[in-house]
C-alpha cells in the first residue's frame, strides 16, 4: 500500500486532533462512570471501524483486512497492560478523579515510543528479510512463556519500577503527596516532580515492555507501516475507557493468557511460515482472513471459558462458608 507524505500527515493531525477533544472533554479531574467509559469505549471502536472501512474503499479488501486483524490483534493484547496498570495505580496511590488524566498522558508517552518501535522495526525489515525468523521465533517463545506462567498460577500483586524511572526520582525528587494536577512544584527551594508525572511516566514506559511482543506480533500480520501504527495508535487511545470499563472484569478473564498465547504462537508460526517463502522454500502461506477468522475465534472462546470459570469459582466460594458453618455446628451440637 503507498502512502503519500500528505496522507501521513493528514492521519496524524486527525489522530491529534481526536485527542484534543478526549483532552478538552475530560480536561476536568473526575471520577469516571461506567456510562462515560462505555459511550467512550464504543465512540473509539466506532472510529476504528469507519477508518478500516475507509481503507477497503480506497485502497481494497487487503490493507482493510490487514488493519481489522491487526487493531483486534492490539487491542487484545492492550488488555493485558490492565492487569499492569491497575498495579501502578495502586503503588502510587493515585486518587481516582485523577486516574484519567494519568491514563491520558501515560497512553500518548506509549504511543510516541509505539511510533519509533514501528519505524525501526519496519526498517529493519525491509532490509533483512531473514528477521522474520527472529521475530516468529521470539513470539512463539512468548506464547510458550505465557502459558507457563499461567499454569503457575502466580498472582503478582507487586510492580517494580524501572531503572530509568528510578534514576529520575533520584536526580529530581518526588513530592511527597498530590498536587492536583501539576507536575512540578517549588518544594524547599528546589523544583521536584510530583507523584503525577511519576505515575504518567511509569504508565508511558512499562508499556515498552508490553510493545516488545505487541510490535513484532502486527508486523506478523502486516508489514505496512501506516496500517502498523494506525492499528496501534486506534488500540491505543480507547485503552483509556477501557480501563474504567471493565476493571472489575479483569479479574474474570482467568483464562486470557492461554488466549493471547495461542494468538502469539499463531502468529509466530505465520512469521515462520513467511520468511521460509521469501527464502524460496515453497510452503503454505496463511491468509488475513484465516488469521482474522483465528484471532477472533480464540477470543471469544477464552472470553466464554474464563466468564464460565469465575462464575463457578464464586459460586463455590460462595458454598464454602455454609459448608464451614455446618461443620462448626456439628462439632458444637
Amino acid at each position: 500500500m503507498d502512502v503519500s507524505t500528505t496522507l501521513w500527515v493528514l492521519t496524524v493531525v486527525g489522530l491529534a486532533a481526536l485527542i484534543a477533544v478526549d483532552f478538552f472533554i475530560g480536561r476536568k479531574p473526575h471520577d469516571v462512570s461506567i456510562k462515560e467509559a462505555g459511550i467512550w469505549t464504543v465512540v473509539w471502536i466506532v472510529l476504528a471501524a469507519l477508518f478500516g472501512l475507509g481503507l477497503f474503499v480506497f485502497a481494497g479488501g487487503q490493507p482493510a483486512g490487514e488493519f481489522f486483524a491487526g487493531f483486534i490483534t492490539e487491542k487484545s493484547l492492550s488488555v493485558d497492560n490492565l492487569f499492569v496498570f491497575v498495579l501502578i495505580m495502586a503503588k502510587f496511590a493515585v486518587p481516582s478523579q485523577y486516574q484519567q488524566r494519568v491514563l491520558l498522558i501515560g497512553v500518548l508517552i506509549a504511543l510516541v515510543l509505539r511510533a519509533i518501535f514501528i519505524a525501526a522495526g519496519a526498517a529493519i525489515l525491509a532490509s533483512f528479510a531473514w528477521v522474520f525468523y527472529i521475530f516468529g521465533a521470539f513470539l512463539i517463545y512468548t506464547a510458550w512463556k505465557l502459558i507457563q506462567e499461567a499454569r503457575a498460577d502466580e498472582e503478582d500483586e507487586d510492580w517494580e519500577e524501572n531503572k530509568l524511572l528510578k534514576a529520575a526520582e533520584k536526580r529530581f525528587g518526588v513530592a511527597d503527596r498530590y498536587h492536583g494536577t501539576k507536575l512540578w512544584i517549588e518544594q524547599n527551594g528546589k523544583r521536584v516532580m510530583t507523584p503525577m508525572l511519576v505515575v504518567m511516566l511509569a504508565i508511558g514506559t512499562t508499556d515498552v515492555l508490553f510493545a516488545l511482543d505487541s510490535i513484532p506480533a502486527i508486523f506478523g500480520l502486516t508489514q505496512d507501516p501506516y496500517i502498523v501504527f494506525t492499528a496501534n495508535a486506534f488500540a491505543l487511545m480507547g485503552l483509556r475507557q477501557l480501563y474504567f470499563l471493565i476493571g472489575g472484569l479483569l479479574r474474570k478473564l482467568v483464562h486470557l493468557s492461554y488466549g493471547l498465547s495461542v494468538i502469539l504462537g499463531f502468529i509466530g508460526v505465520k512469521l515462520v511460515l513467511h520468511a521460509l517463502h521469501e527464502s524460496g522454500v515453497h510452503v503454505p502461506e496463511i491468509s488475513i482472513p484465516v488469521s482474522l477468522g483465528v484471532i477472533c475465534s480464540v477470543l471469544i472462546v477464552t472470553t466464554i471459558t474464563s466468564l464460565r470459570a469465575s462464575k463457578k469459582q464464586a459460586a463455590a466460594e460462595a458454598e464454602q462458608p455454609k459448608t464451614e458453618g455446618a461443620e462448626k455446628d456439628s462439632v458444637e451440637a
